[in-house]
């Protein structure tokens, strides 16, 4: 191992918390000419999740939650594209590049971190009507379409389109669905100010969770004072409750409960990423790759894996079966010891086990409120919040984006929430397009009128 090619190859597969956080301490590790590094991801960009809420919510600049790859992994190499499938026996990575060639890339050291996707259910409609909250493109939808549902709201007399448009759905009471639902309904909550006939309680806001609590990290107690907190502020919570259907945007629970909804927000958890099945990688019963304490995969000394989508051994619990959880939190850490345990491999160094106890947990429920239980210590109100936005700050990867955050923080504080929606993101060429077809030819008008796009 100490004697291998100078430029070893070390192929990272994801940009995402693991992919970057390895990546950007192997540029700082290794030594000059000691391996190349290349990173693929199909966005150029690494995307802090745990602030999405706040970028949908206005409290900061969408492109401040995601971190440019090429800006901060200066030495190493880039590929934007997708990876469609690993053949570790024949060392080979296998990717759909951006531009629409499809590659392979041969490699000696691999890092498997793709992370996860949604974990979705056969519930009719949901195709069609959900999105998911895992993106910064999906949380910069959220927040013009809730925005958007106000501006026609009140420009209708219809009292069932009204009501249809006022109504909105979060299915999921994980970290990701109560954050998501209380900055967004804090912000249409402080939106409807700017509405002459649009008053808070006009608007329905429904959370939907199939267990019979919501956010078990934060242990029974602050879950049960979270529920007080969202009941407080209007949202009608359905525990131990699941949706039957959501076709056309009428949502059926089954408990009998039935509404109308332009807006449904699918945060009911996570799964590995796909791409894991077109892999000759040992896989546990959850599609999880399975990993040694060193991170590396169980019977391929040459390949590590991290982050959502690996079974890493909890070795703070005393099961041998337990299992680190999906959390950003496990991702960050583990990132800098799969990096450093890939620096060992390259020199033959013994390789260090993964072990961190869960520190606790952080949750934003809207501006200055928050839960949070940290070593046993449960908070809540103000501090909490406080507590959320200073951890997260702190975990947000280079100085360039933590300032930015802290200078958007300090606007929104003195000067307000921006409660626009920009709403023609959401169909950029519907003008043109119309200006473009009104300025043919006469005889040739009926035919651009009837291909107008729709929307146009």
């Amino acid at each position: 191992m100490g004697v291998m090619a100078r430029n070893t190859r070390i192929v990272v597969v994801g940009g995402g918390y693991v992919g970057m956080y390895t990546a950007l301490r192997l540029q700082k590790k290794l030594r000059r000419g000691e391996a190349d590094v290349t990173v693929i991801d199909p966005q150029p960009h690494m995307t802090y999740q745990p602030f999405l809420p706040e970028a949908a919510a206005g409290s900061i600049e969408p492109r401040h939650v995601v971190v440019p790859l090429r800006k901060v992994l200066r030495k190493c190499h880039h590929l934007t594209g997708r990876v469609t499938s690993i053949n570790h026996a024949a060392r080979e990575v296998t990717a759909e590049l951006i531009s629409g060639t499809v590659t392979t890339l041969g490699y000696d050291v691999l890092v498997v971190a793709p992370g996860s996707v949604a974990r979705t259910l056969p519930v009719p409609g949901l195709a069609e009507r959900g999105i998911a909250f895992k993106t910064v493109g999906e949380a910069i939808y959220l927040r013009n379409h809730v925005l958007s549902r106000l501006d026609a709201a009140a420009t209708t007399i219809d009292p069932e389109l009204r009501r249809r448009l006022l109504s909105f759905l979060v299915v999921g009471g994980g970290y990701a669905g109560i954050e998501a639902l209380a900055e967004l309904q804090d912000m249409a909550r402080y939106a409807t100010r700017y509405y002459e006939n649009i008053a808070p309680e006009d608007m329905r806001w429904v959370l939907v969770e199939a267990a019979g609590r919501i956010m078990p990290e934060v242990g029974p107690r602050m879950g049960r004072y979270t529920v007080e907190r969202l009941l407080e502020a209007g949202i009608e919570v359905f525990l131990d409750t699941r949706v039957k259907t959501m076709e056309g945007g009428h949502v059926v629970l089954d408990d009998g409960t039935e509404f109308d909804t332009d807006t449904i927000v699918w945060t009911a958890g996570v799964k590995p990423s796909p791409m894991l099945e077109h892999t000759d990688l040992p896989r546990d019963a959850r599609g999880r790759v399975e990993c040694t304490a060193e991170l590396q995969v169980v019977g391929m000394p040459e390949v590590f894996s991290a982050g959502d989508c690996a079974s890493v051994p909890d070795l703070s619990k005393e099961d041998p079966e337990a299992r680190t959880s999906p959390s950003a939190q496990h991702a960050v850490r583990q990132a800098k010891v799969l990096a450093d345990n890939v620096v060992a491999y390259l020199r033959g160094r013994r390789l260090t086990q993964y072990k961190h106890s869960y520190a606790g947990s952080v949750a934003s429920l809207g501006l200055y409120k928050g839960v949070a239980e940290i070593y046993g210590v449960k908070l809540r109100g103000p501090v909490a919040w406080f507590m959320h936005r200073t951890y997260h700050v702190s975990r947000m990867p280079t100085w360039n984006r933590r300032i930015r955050i802290l200078f958007d923080w300090t606007g929104a504080l003195f000067l307000g929430r921006e409660v626009v929606a920009l709403g023609q993101i959401m169909d950029p060429k519907a003008e043109f397009s119309r200006v473009a077809g009104a300025s043919k030819p006469a005889e040739k008008a009926p035919e651009p009128v009837a291909a107008a796009p729709k929307g146009a």
